[in-house]
């Protein structure tokens, strides 16, 4: 009896309650204290002898739960168009204001709409180009350095707010009368430029970081974004100068449409945690992060050199894609000029226009948009293919170019249209192909937990391989006039 009773009440203390039991005496019988047990989703799923603990759920959500039992699909693709539409908002504002050339070269601080003499015109293109690429350089790479409370979404959400703001300020100006006050417009054009690229440099950096946490071809979703940009400000150019009567309604027509483009990428961005798919890529960086801290690693700050090393085979990549391209678009390609005279396009802004900034900015559209469909080479093969594209940079001083006041000494051995117009596609091809694999292929090469800050370096490298080539581009007027075998 008493053994029964022992057996019962120990039965009771392990959780198996309610039960009878006898006190022994008089007969009478009380049930044992109930003793409660947490709840369990499946005995299963608790079971502590489950490798890494990777269907382990104690602690979380029943949302996690089901977000890790059942990961959810990009359904209708829509993250990766959001992520796409960001790409097309990084580079909106140095596209627009690179094609609203003719409207501050031609129109605000010509001397026929300012009645006097100004050296504007002259330093417009020098001035406004150190004021885009040094703020975009420098914020690119201290955006990976500064701690922001950890998170993405400040520096995201108020570069667009600058950046819209500074729209509405560019559209403030176009519509009034500046002609007696050219000064004061070029310092606040140049103002403006820094300010857009100094938000830009932020945004973009951020936007590759939040997607090197999802499935790598997201990252290529805002690379392919990014070419699209030009392709859209291209059209949206062409477009505002055929229906609009002058200059001035043509750029604030652009400019207004950049900034709903802005606007746009500033609601989607608050979308994303509504969506599983996204909530579930989160939940799993948060779950590397998890790992790491019970491994005994530190989740605080990143091994910002040991993540560089072991990136910098596909960050070289990136930089020296970029480096070519920049080198060539628009500086050295835009002065290529016509050499048949029984070619089609016979006028020369349009000959311009198509062959050079709408060429590139199709080409390398659809050279990221390949990416999609093949990925090819691989990781450590990738370098070869982007090494030799160094040979664009003689066929182009080859072709008929003419840079601006200089005097070309060597002769000129690619002097038919067609030839250039394929060797300028493919240039913007592989440029849209190589850069879209590189920097899908960067956060691939570190640890999970470390993917963000990687992309974040790509980005980065990406921003100095553009400056890099743009500074070389102005060694090119020197060789063509230096040489002449």
């Amino acid at each position: 009896m008493f053994r029964e009773e022992e057996t019962l009440l120990a039965s009771a203390k392990n959780g198996n309650a309610p039960t009878i039991v006898s006190n022994g005496s008089n007969g009478e019988v009380e049930k044992a204290p109930f003793i409660a047990k947490p709840v369990r989703l499946t005995p299963a799923w608790e079971a502590n002898n489950l490798p890494n603990d990777e269907l382990n759920f104690r602690g979380m959500t029943m949302e996690r739960a089901t977000l890790e039992i059942n990961p959810p699909r990009d359904k209708l693709k829509i993250i990766y168009f959001i992520l796409l539409l960001h790409g097309i908002g990084t580079l909106m504002p140095w596209n627009m204001f690179i094609n609203a050339k003719s409207y501050f070269v031609g129109y605000k601080l010509n001397d026929s709409y300012t009645m006097v003499h100004t050296d504007y015109v002259k330093h417009y293109d020098g001035t406004s180009t150190l004021a885009a690429q040094i703020p975009n350089l420098v914020l690119n790479w201290l955006n990976i350095f500064l701690n922001l409370g950890g998170s993405l979404t400040p520096r995201i959400v108020w570069s667009i707010i600058i950046e819209v703001i500074v729209f509405i300020v560019t559209v403030g100006l176009a519509m009034i009368d500046t002609h007696e006050w050219p000064g004061i417009f070029f310092c606040v054009t140049i103002g403006s430029i820094i300010i857009l690229n100094i938000a830009g440099g932020i945004y973009q950096n951020s936007v590759y970081g939040m997607a090197a946490k999802l499935p790598f071809k997201y990252t290529g979703a805002v690379v392919l974004g990014s070419n699209i940009s030009g392709t859209f400000t291209s059209i949206v150019a062409i477009l505002s100068t055929y229906f609009a009567s002058s200059s001035r309604t043509a750029a604030i027509y652009y400019f207004i449409a950049a900034m709903f483009v802005l606007l746009a990428c500033f609601d989607t961005y608050f979308a994303l945690p509504l969506n599983r798919f996204y909530r579930y890529h989160e939940l799993m960086h948060e779950k590397e992060m998890e790992k790491v801290r019970k491994l005994g690693g530190s989740t605080g700050r990143p091994p910002y050199w040991s993540i560089f090393k072991q990136a910098f085979p596909q960050l070289f990549n990136v930089f020296f894609i970029f480096f070519i391209t920049l080198s060539l678009f628009p500086n050295v390609q835009s002065n290529i000029k016509r050499s048949d005279a029984n070619f089609w396009i016979t006028d020369p802004d349009l000959y311009m226009s198509v062959l050079c900034f709408l060429t590139f900015n199709v080409c390398a559209m659809f050279g990221s948009l390949t990416t999609s469909f093949i990925q090819w080479p691989k990781k450590n093969y990738l370098v070869w293919p982007v090494v030799l594209r160094v040979a664009f940079i003689p066929l182009f001083l080859l072709a008929n170019y003419h840079p601006l006041d200089t005097k070309r000494n060597l002769p000129i051995y690619i002097n038919n249209d067609y030839a250039y117009w394929g060797i300028g596609a493919a240039m913007a091809y592989t440029s849209g192909y190589l850069s879209s694999l590189a920097m899908m292929y960067a956060p691939q090469t570190v640890q999970p937990q470390h993917a963000q800050t990687a992309g974040m370096f790509a980005a980065a490298m990406l921003i100095t391989g553009i400056f890099a080539g743009i500074a070389a581009s102005n060694v090119f007027p020197i060789i063509v006039n230096a040489v002449s075998w």
